[in-house]
């Protein structure tokens, strides 16, 4: 927890007065750039409230942290690197986060969407609304998760202004989601500048993505029928039990005329561009535990799990990366596929933990205590795990009842 608190702080010490972050930085100087890349607002609010429900720690609410402060972009401009300056100005962390919100609800399109400006979670797909206009269904799901949560942070501070104006575009936000968001049988992944819906039945390319469906799970905002309708979507079309990957959508870009940026500009199934991206598969793997479908949560994290793909020299020679951490890809198309890509990626690593210990162990804190709710295989009569928690060890045995699911 001390080491989750102190990243919070240093990343919200990254933001301007405006409300925007810096995308990325280099920790000696600070320098680093400012985009309109979408989702960056978003995931402070997410993270503290992550942090806070599980240590009950409110304290970290009120530390204030100074603001930076440089040069806006211009209009049409897309990024800037640069080392900004410690503004004059501070904040606590809450108004650090709601002043980050306050920007994601303005950045709204015509269809009720979030705005996906210059690439969301996927910031390969950096053209799909460099006009402006095109939308994100992924970042609804994201923000109004988000913003359920963080309601209730702004209720208990008295913030009723914010509660109110959040709690209006939460529930406009989550009709968009179930009417433009929506293809049928599951969610697109959003819209291109000129109201061309991306990744619908009807693409030519990119006709499922795994983010809307996964996260109309995770955020807890779905239509529970559509969203089970969504996740067997995901196992039908994406997971490639051949290949042993999970896809982050299908068919790779390549040829048809919209761009949706430089995700293009890799081969057929390398990266993003259709092949697994594991930041996101972990997030299947967690969706189908939280829907209860223990058995398909566990055979596709046996997907992800790197040693499975070097059991043998034939399989280690496809994989040909090492075979004891997580890897941010893996290709899925031609004399490529099954190749693992860029190895030792700690962000895949880290979500690939939590499927394993909240999905499918069902192993959560909620106010510094544990609670456990498993979703255990079919084959799986129990577990045992060792946890230190607070500097204390416990010792945890689950068994399953003969008969019971």
């Amino acid at each position: 927890p001390d080491l989750a608190r102190k990243q919070i702080l240093r990343a919200a010490g990254r933001q301007f007065a405006e409300g925007d972050v810096q995308h990325w930085w280099l920790p000696l100087t600070g320098a680093g750039v400012r985009t309109t890349i979408s989702d960056d607002v978003v995931w402070l609010a997410y993270a503290i409230n992550q942090y806070v429900s599980a240590t009950g720690d409110n304290a970290i609410l009120d530390e204030s942290i100074p603001f930076i402060k440089g040069p806006a972009l211009m209009p049409g401009q897309h990024d800037a690197f640069f080392q900004p300056e410690t503004s004059d100005r501070s904040a606590s962390l809450y108004e650090h986060a709601a002043l980050a919100l306050d920007l994601a609800i303005h950045r709204t399109g015509e269809n009720g969407l979030p705005l996906i400006l210059g690439g969301d979670w996927n910031d390969g797909m950096n053209r799909v609304g460099v006009g402006g206009r095109g939308t994100s269904v992924w970042l609804g799901w994201f923000l109004a998760g988000a913003l359920r949560d963080f309601i209730e942070i702004a209720e208990k501070r008295g913030d009723t202004d914010r509660v109110g104006r959040w709690a209006s575009h939460r529930e406009k936000l989550r009709k968009a989601l179930e009417t433009a968001g929506w293809d049928g049988s599951y969610y697109r992944r959003g819209y291109f500048d000129d109201g061309t819906p991306l990744g619908s039945a009807e693409s030519e390319e990119c006709r499922i993505d795994s983010l809307g469906q996964s996260w109309s799970v995770l955020s807890g905002e779905g239509e529970e029928g559509r969203s089970r309708q969504a996740m067997d979507a995901v196992m039908e079309h994406l997971i490639d039990e051949q290949t042993g990957i999970i896809r982050l959508f299908t068919p790779p870009f390549s040829r048809a005329p919209h761009d949706p940026g430089y995700i293009k500009g890799y081969p057929p199934g390398v990266r993003e561009n259709g092949g697994q991206y594991t930041h996101a598969a972990t997030w299947v793997v967690l969706a189908l535990a939280r829907q209860g479908r223990a058995q398909e949560a566990w055979n596709c994290f046996k997907l992800l799990n790197p040693v499975n793909h070097a059991l043998d020299a034939a399989s280690s020679e496809t994989y040909r990366v090492e075979p004891y951490v997580v890897t941010a890809d893996v290709y899925g198309e031609g004399a490529y596929a099954g190749r693992g890509g860029w190895s030792w990626y700690t962000g895949s690593a880290g979500w690939l933990y939590r499927a394993a210990i909240e999905g499918i162990l069902g192993i959560t804190r909620t106010n510094g205590k544990l609670h456990i709710a498993p979703s255990l295989p079919e084959d799986w009569s129990g577990f045992s795990v060792k946890i230190t928690l607070d500097g204390k060890a416990k010792d945890i045995v689950v068994s399953r009842k003969a008969g019971a699911a």
